[in-house]
């Protein structure tokens, strides 16, 4: 048979990459974030067995909550939340990240995941990114990386979360590519102190912007 193969749902997942049911916690090493991800050659991340536990996360620690909706505005039970993102000092813990004057959190690996409740809803408790270089001598603002997998997804759904209430948003390039009609789906809504909502929506009214990779 020659050509391409049609792409199938993405799953089933064997326990050892998720081996763990809940919210991300990045700011202590809990659930699915409790573990440093090793850069294989081909390109691929493994969990590292040998990583020891970590204390707690250096900056300022923010918990954000959301639900998951389908194209009918149903919420997914059965999906996860995978993010990525740098420490509060604006710097990545991956050996592509090679600024020496940006200190690493040997606390912090920027990396987790979350699986949605019953109810389609995911939580994730973490330090809030600083800002990271972007095109040319830009600046991005601060945001959260996060892939989608759901029921239904035949590839990951690529997206960012930024900060509502940030106000270095209006000079982020790539925010800035986006629509300004649409801009709100990419940003999470402060509910308090520390607290912010951000609700994905995979279709329809309202639709996350999601970004191709």
């Amino acid at each position: 048979m020659s050509g391409q193969t049609p792409w199938q749902t993405v799953g089933p997942y064997f326990h050892y990459g998720l081996s763990w049911k809940g919210g991300a916690d990045l700011v202590e090493g809990k659930g699915d974030a409790g573990a440093r991800m090793d850069l294989l050659p081909d390109g691929h991340y493994t969990l590292n067995p040998n990583d020891q536990p970590r204390g707690v996360a250096k900056g300022e620690v923010v918990t954000i909550t959301g639900t998951i909706y389908d194209g009918d505005g149903t919420p997914i039970p059965d999906s996860f939340v995978e993010l990525w993102q740098a420490n509060a000092a604006g710097r990545y813990d991956s050996p592509d990240d090679t600024r020496e004057d940006v200190a690493l959190d040997p606390d912090f690996i920027g990396f987790g995941r979350s699986a949605t409740s019953a109810e389609g809803v995911f939580t994730i408790r973490t330090v809030k990114p600083g800002r990271v270089p972007g095109p040319g001598n830009s600046l991005q603002a601060p945001h959260i990386a996060i892939s989608v997998l759901a029921r239904g997804v035949i590839k990951r759904m690529v997206s960012r979360i930024y900060f509502a209430d940030d106000p270095s948003n209006g000079e982020d390039p790539i925010l800035d590519l986006v629509p300004a009609a649409r801009r709100a789906t990419l940003l999470a809504v402060p509910e308090g102190e520390g607290a912010y909502r951000f609700d994905i929506r995979l279709q329809g009214e309202g639709e996350t912007v999601f970004f191709d990779v």
